[in-house]
């Protein structure tokens, strides 16, 4: 369903870099890459399964809440600093809550933009899993 990531970082007197390498540090070929930015206070995002896409989360700038749904459990991740991200599988739930204007939420997948991969009503979600 998912699983914290961290990220390798490399440290020197210039500051950091971090490095993420598709099928590497995530498990997937990266194809897509998009961002969340100055939201309006306490906005949440997301309210959707994907049928294939897999994703990997990261708060880039502040912090923000995942909470996470697989048909069977619910759990909640709290993503604060850019060293570690988040791996969700496909056919899992996902809200991105507690955005802020200067929170950044960062998100790869697997996948291309595809409407026919998103699954946008909950109870439509429930009975594909079960």
């Amino acid at each position: 369903m998912s699983k914290s990531i961290k990220i390798p970082i490399i440290s020197d007197a210039r500051g950091h870099l971090a490095v993420i390498e598709g099928n590497q540090i995530v498990p997937f070929e990266i194809k897509r890459i998009f961002y969340l930015f100055g939201q309006p206070p306490n906005t949440t995002r997301g309210g959707h399964a994907h049928k294939k896409a897999e994703q990997f989360i990261i708060a880039m700038s502040g912090s923000f809440t995942v909470c996470l749904h697989d048909g069977k459990e619910y759990t909640t991740h709290e993503l604060y600093e850019p060293r570690s991200g988040l791996y969700i599988s496909s056919m899992v739930w996902v809200d991105v809550s507690k955005l802020y204007p200067q929170d950044i939420c960062l998100v790869l997948t697997s996948e291309h933009y595809s409407e026919d991969d998103y699954i946008r009503d909950f109870d439509e979600f429930l009975k594909k899993v079960k």
